[in-house]
């Protein structure tokens, strides 16, 4: 009996209720675990002011407690993939969530800065892991044909945090305390491993190998230093001199990596995947995109805040419209990838993602609450879409056995991008403020931060346009041909 009649007597068997209610929970526990990491990633900077007077320091030396997070998250990203094979993803997802929990209570009873800053390392080493580790879990369970719905539902959080954040934390901070910023971690970290225990299996690659330790040295030197040179760019939080030395070091330390990921048999970080077209575009172009995750809030909490005098809070209402819009996005997204393709949808919406955030600059102190709030929405829902499409390509064409180390280096090049972001933002507005010979920032100066940044994310229309037509047809519910 030949392999063909053996299937067709014997087909494999359908899948358990349980499993089947396993896969559809698991878009939300892992976007449940990315909801806290963003939103703790971003509501903290609002604290920042009450929690230096709670600790007797004052909101500048408090901002270490901002930059120990994202170095630790840096440095331990890329060593995410390894430790989901080895010790396997699921015992691995419930320390991360249970470390983030119980290092979101520390930073609440922190007593002072140095106490502060231990427990943030902490955090972010836990978040460094929670992430790319669960999104292993939902590559290597959810079936290719539905992983752009759970991608679809996973980029909501990404896109909520960085929204909620401000208002959140400006409501906590005027009507509570700043406590209840790490606080609010609490149930939803019980509930994260709760769920996980619940519906989640054992994955684990057999024979894993030991830990790249020469690969995780230069990495960890290499992103920790760019990160931390990119977030300081434009903020005069250190002299030119150690800025570009940072800079400078971390790319050295690239350029050294590179070198030893061609010798090393299993490098930490696999530079091999960049030669998968879908894998690397996906990365390079999303990146693109990706500096309006950074750059936006700051954009517009400065345009808002500072250019036209609202609240921490009034400003963080207004921003809040973007959210719901990738709200919106949720259930439009897969028929709409489904109908055009992902290189139609990927190429033309970077044009409108990146034009909604040119036309933020156009807001002024006349512009009706309405019309920015429409803007917004539409906006959010671009954006939205545009994040969905890219983080279901990176892994459309990726190998079950490198699927560990694709989610490292996607998550480590996603710190890079809105770090850069960031930066870009900064150094627009510096330079802005400079060649009008001002110190002071002007409603004009945000505007020329919101073109820079909307023509960036335009550009990666180029990278999305070098796909091929039928890219990712295998995820979208295309007809596969026979030689497929």
């Amino acid at each position: 009996m030949s392999a063909e009649s053996a299937a067709a007597a014997h087909p494999a068997p359908s899948p358990t209720p349980e499993a089947v209610r396993a896969a559809r929970m698991i878009p939300f526990i892992v976007g449940c675990a990315l909801f806290m990491q963003m939103l703790d990633a971003t509501v903290v900077a609002t604290a920042l002011p009450a929690m230096a007077r709670a600790l007797g320091s004052t909101p500048v030396r408090l901002n270490v407690a901002i930059t120990s997070y994202l170095l630790s998250v840096a440095v331990f990203v890329p060593v995410s993939g390894w430790a989901a094979d080895r010790y396997g993803a699921r015992r691995v997802f419930v320390a991360a969530i249970g470390l983030f929990t119980l290092s979101s209570v520390a930073c609440a009873l922190s007593q002072d800065l140095p106490q502060l800053v231990v427990a943030r390392i902490v955090q972010g080493m836990a978040g460094a892991m929670m992430v790319p580790v669960g999104r292993i879990i939902l590559l290597r369970t959810v079936p290719k044909q539905d992983l752009l719905k759970a991608m679809s539902f996973l980029s909501i959080p990404a896109l909520l945090g960085p929204v909620i954040g401000p208002p959140l934390g400006g409501f906590m901070v005027t009507y509570m305390s700043w406590h209840w910023i790490f606080l609010i971690n609490i149930p939803i970290g019980v509930l994260g491993i709760f769920l996980v225990l619940r519906y989640v299996a054992e994955i684990r690659e057999e024979g894993a190998p030991s830990l790249d330790w020469p690969g995780f040295l230069l990495s960890a030197i290499c992103l920790a230093t760019l990160v931390s040179g990119f977030e300081a760019i434009g903020r005069d939080v250190m002299p030119l001199p150690m800025l570009l030395g940072l800079i400078a070091t971390g790319a050295a330390c690239g350029f050294l990596y590179g070198r030893h990921a061609r010798r090393a048999e299993h490098p930490i970080i696999d530079l091999s995947l960049m030669r998968i077209p879908t894998f690397a575009i996906a990365t390079l172009g999303g990146n693109l995109c990706r500096f309006a995750v950074g750059a936006t809030p700051f954009l517009l909490a400065m345009l808002l805040q500072v250019g036209f005098g609202l609240s921490p809070f009034s400003a963080g209402l207004i921003t809040f419209a973007s959210a719901a819009g990738a709200l919106l996005m949720k259930f439009v997204a897969t028929p709409i990838v489904r109908y055009f393709g992902f290189r139609r949808v990927l190429t033309v919406n970077a044009l409108l993602a990146g034009a909604f955030i040119v036309i933020c600059g156009a807001f002024t102190p006349q512009t009706p609450v309405w019309l920015m709030i429409a803007i917004l929405l539409v906006g959010g829902f671009f954006r939205s879409l545009q994040f969905t499409g890219v983080n279901t390509l990176t892994y459309a064409d990726i190998p079950p056995s490198k699927m560990s180390r694709a989610s490292s280096f996607a998550a480590m090049a996603q710190q890079l991008g809105i770090s850069l972001g960031v930066g870009v933002a900064a150094v627009t507005l510096n330079i802005s403020m400079a060649l009008r010979g001002a110190e002071t920032l002007a409603i004009r100066d945000v505007v020329a931060g919101f073109i820079v940044v909307g023509l960036l994310c335009m550009a990666s229309t180029f990278s999305f346009g070098r796909l091929d037509p039928l890219a990712g047809a295998h995820l979208n519910g295309a007809k596969q041909s026979d030689d497929e």
